[in-house]
C-alpha cells in the first residue's frame, strides 16, 4: 500500500480539493477511495458569529451509482461552521479505475477501510478532537448506520438522507428473496442481474432532462450501475441487521420524501416523490436505529432530498438547522 497523495484541485473547481486514499488491492488490482474537502478562504465575519457546528467535522457518503457533486450541501455545512468532507468510496466516481466492477463489494463492512482512511486524513483516527457528524445518502446511509453500530464512541451525530434501510419488497419479500440471491452469489458473485432502473430518477434530477443538476453521467449513469448478486446479498444482510434493531449511540436525523412513486411508467408525480424507496417502510425502519431518532418527511422531496426543487431543499435545510441547534449545538 502506498502513502496518500497530496491535496490537489478537484473536478468541482475551487475551493474544492481532493485527496487520493490508497487502500488494500483486491482481485481487480489497485483500490483507492477519494476524500473531497470544501476549503474556502476564511472570512472575518465567521470569527464573530455564533455558528451551531463550529467544532464539527462532517463526512458525507454517497449512495449506489453515485458520487459527491453537491456543492450547495458543502456550502450549507460550511456556513454553519463545520469543516465539510465527502468520500467517494472505492470503485465509485473519482475512485473508479479502469477494469473495476463499478460499486462492487460483497460485504458492506469492506468500507470500514475507506472510512478509516478518510477519518485518519481529517484527524479522527482515534476519535479525539473535533466532533464528528456523519451524513449518508441511500446506500451510504445504510453503510454509515452499520459502521456506527460496529464502532461505538467514534461519531457524535448521524444525518440520513433517504437511507436504504429496507428492501423495496419489504421485510417478508426480502426474507423470501435473500436465500435465492445468496445462492446466485455463491455460484456467480458478479453475474449481471436484470436492470430494473428505468432512468426515471435521473430524469427528475439531471439538467440534461427535467432536473436542474449538472454532473458526470459516466460516474452517475442514467440507469445506474449493473447490479451483481454478491453486492445485493451484502445489502440485504444490512437490511436484516437494521430490521433486528441497532443501538446507535448518537442522535439520528432521517430525512425522507412525503411519498413514493415506484411505477413502471413516467408520471409528473415523480418530480416530487421518491422513485427509489418505499418511504413509509424506511420511516419505520429508521426508528429501530437508535434510542433518539428524528424522522422528517419533506413534502415534494426527491430520493436525494437535497437535489429537490429549491423550495423543497430550503425546507429540508431548515429541518437540519433546527435539529442541529437542538441536538448538536447544545450538546
Amino acid at each position: 500500500m502506498t502513502r496518500a497523495q497530496e491535496w490537489r484541485p478537484d473536478v468541482l473547481g475551487e475551493p474544492f480539493e481532493q485527496l487520493t486514499l490508497p487502500l488494500t488491492p483486491d482481485a481487480e488490482g489497485e483500490v483507492v477511495a477519494t476524500l473531497v474537502r470544501y476549503a474556502p478562504p476564511p472570512r472575518l465575519a465567521d470569527l464573530w458569529s455564533h455558528r451551531p457546528a463550529a467544532d464539527v467535522d462532517v463526512l458525507y457518503v454517497h449512495g449506489w451509482s453515485d458520487y459527491f457533486f453537491q456543492k450547495e450541501l458543502a456550502r450549507f455545512w460550511h456556513d454553519r461552521g463545520a469543516r465539510f468532507y465527502a468520500l467517494d468510496l472505492r470503485k465509485y466516481g473519482r475512485s473508479l479505475r479502469e477494469g473495476q466492477t463499478p460499486g462492487f463489494v460483497d460485504d458492506l463492512a469492506t468500507y470500514d477501510e475507506d472510512i478509516a482512511a478518510a477519518l485518519d486524513a481529517i484527524g479522527h483516527a482515534s476519535g479525539d478532537g473535533r466532533r464528528l457528524l456523519l451524513l449518508g445518502h441511500s446506500t451510504g446511509g445504510l453503510t454509515l448506520s452499520l459502521w456506527i453500530d460496529r464502532h461505538p464512541g467514534r461519531a457524535h451525530a448521524l444525518v440520513l438522507n433517504s437511507p436504504w434501510l429496507e428492501f423495496q419488497a419489504g421485510g417478508p419479500g426480502r426474507a423470501a428473496l435473500a436465500p435465492l440471491i445468496d445462492l446466485h452469489a455463491r455460484l456467480d458473485p458478479k453475474a449481471a442481474m436484470p436492470n430494473v432502473d428505468l432512468g426515471y430518477y435521473t430524469r427528475s434530477v439531471s439538467a440534461t432532462m427535467d432536473g436542474e443538476w449538472d454532473y458526470d453521467l459516466a460516474w452517475r449513469p442514467v440507469r445506474g450501475f449493473r447490479v451483481h448478486p454478491a453486492w445485493l446479498t451484502a445489502v440485504l444482510a444490512g437490511h436484516a441487521r437494521v430490521a433486528a434493531g441497532l443501538s446507535l449511540d448518537v442522535p439520528v436525523l432521517t430525512l425522507l420524501s412525503a411519498r413514493s412513486a415506484l411505477l413502471p411508467y413516467w408520471t409528473p408525480e415523480m418530480m416530487s416523490s421518491d422513485v427509489v424507496l418505499v418511504v413509509q417502510d424506511i420511516a419505520v425502519r429508521a426508528l429501530r436505529l437508535a434510542p433518539t431518532v428524528t424522522v422528517s418527511r419533506i413534502d415534494g422531496a426527491l430520493h436525494d432530498v437535497f437535489l429537490s426543487r429549491e423550495p423543497v431543499r430550503a425546507a429540508a435545510y431548515g429541518e437540519v438547522e433546527r435539529w442541529l441547534r437542538g441536538y448538536v449545538s447544545g450538546s
